[in-house]
């Protein structure tokens, strides 16, 4: 994974911590420590092997919350869409699960409140260095909203507005 993010998004020149490794402690961090602010990333890390489970030469101090917003912000604007689908293609095909049948199940989330239905405006640091070619591609690929809406109700709630979580399983129980 750490090499395919990489590659995706790029490395820069001078970087202390690649992007994927970056990726990396986030997930480790997710599972164990998801309550805390961004600021307090590097903490986490203090008390484990973080060289050994991240990688070589890389120190807690490194995942700050700049570098980790910096690749973030990079995540998005290259797509999570395409990233996961990639990352998710090689693990099926490194573990041979098939993909010839799959289930599909969905289940329906209400919610409370007013939820603001767009996404903010993309805001670059050198806006002169963007033409509107860029920009317009940028807004292509970036990931469609979360719909919030009223609809079917399976709870019998049609006073609440609602999403849906669907998940994909393969036909051989991998």
């Amino acid at each position: 994974m750490v090499e395919i993010i990489n590659e995706l998004i790029g490395e820069e020149k001078g970087e202390k911590v690649s992007p994927g490794h970056v990726v990396k402690a986030m997930i480790l961090n997710g599972l164990g420590f998801v309550s805390k602010p961004l600021y307090m990333f590097p903490k986490y890390f203090e008390t484990i092997a973080c060289e050994h489970l991240i990688g070589a030469g890389v120190k807690p101090e490194y995942l700050n919350d700049d570098k980790l917003g910096r690749v973030m912000d990079k995540l998005f604007i290259k797509g999570l869409d395409t990233i996961f689908f990639i990352i998710a293609l090689k693990a099926a095909k490194k573990f041979n699960v098939s993909l010839s049948t799959s289930h599909l199940d969905s289940s329906s989330m209400h919610v409370h409140g007013e939820y603001n239905t767009s996404l903010p405006e993309v805001i670059f640091e050198n806006q002169e260095s963007r033409n509107t070619q860029d920009l317009e591609e940028l807004a292509v690929k970036s990931p469609k909203e979360i719909t919030i809406t009223y609809g079917y109700s399976r709870d019998h709630r049609p006073d609440l507005k609602q999403f849906i979580i669907e998940l994909i399983c393969s036909g051989d129980g991998d």
